[in-house]
């Protein structure tokens, strides 16, 4: 059963995706607001989405709607915990509701397949980025935090847990297809 924030924020984003005509742009830039208020509020998630593991960051399926073609994932990481360089490949809000993220972008060049440093920013409460093949997908994400965990919320123009996806090795380049799918099997 969804708890009302959560509820509200479904509702608007459905809204959203269905009067967008697809416009990445404009469903990112509505998007970011819409999620701005989900993570206003830290008393909707339930506890089973909140759990780490001590080996790895869990991915939680919030909500899935095949209609419309969007996902809302909950990220919760461990101590130290992060990801492996990766793309998306389809557009993404991620907004942090507990802790903070150091999110470290890459950009691979086309004619060496070199993946070339863009810099990194540390997202805090409340902080939102997007990611989408069109403004920038290759990054790296990590739990800022060494003695705690922190958790965020994502948005994804697809059920993100079933794409083929890439991991880049950061020193060549080479890119290998992986599908993230989820922690635990059921969703909110």
């Amino acid at each position: 059963m969804h708890r009302p924030a959560l509820n509200d924020f479904i509702q608007g984003f459905s809204t959203l995706i269905a009067g967008s005509d697809g416009d990445e742009s404009l469903i990112l830039k509505e998007g970011e607001p819409l999620l701005a208020s989900l993570l206003a509020q830290d008393n909707w998630l339930a506890e089973p989405y909140t759990r780490t593991q001590p080996d790895r960051y869990q991915q939680y399926l919030l909500h899935y709607d095949p209609k419309l073609n969007y996902c809302i994932v909950s990220f919760v990481w461990g101590p130290g915990q992060s990801t492996p360089v990766h793309d998306h490949t389809v557009w993404g809000l991620i907004g942090v509701l507990r802790g903070a993220e150091i999110n470290e972008r890459f950009n691979r060049n086309p004619t060496t397949g070199q993946l070339e440093h863009l810099g990194k920013k540390t997202l805090s409460r409340g902080d939102i980025d997007t990611v989408s093949p069109r403004i920038g997908d290759i990054h790296r994400v990590a739990n800022a935090y060494s003695d705690r965990d922190s958790i965020s919320i994502h948005v994804y123009g697809a059920n993100i847990g079933t794409l083929q996806r890439h991991t880049f090795d950061l020193h060549t380049g080479i890119t290998k297809t992986f599908v993230s799918s989820y922690s635990g099997t059921s969703k909110l």
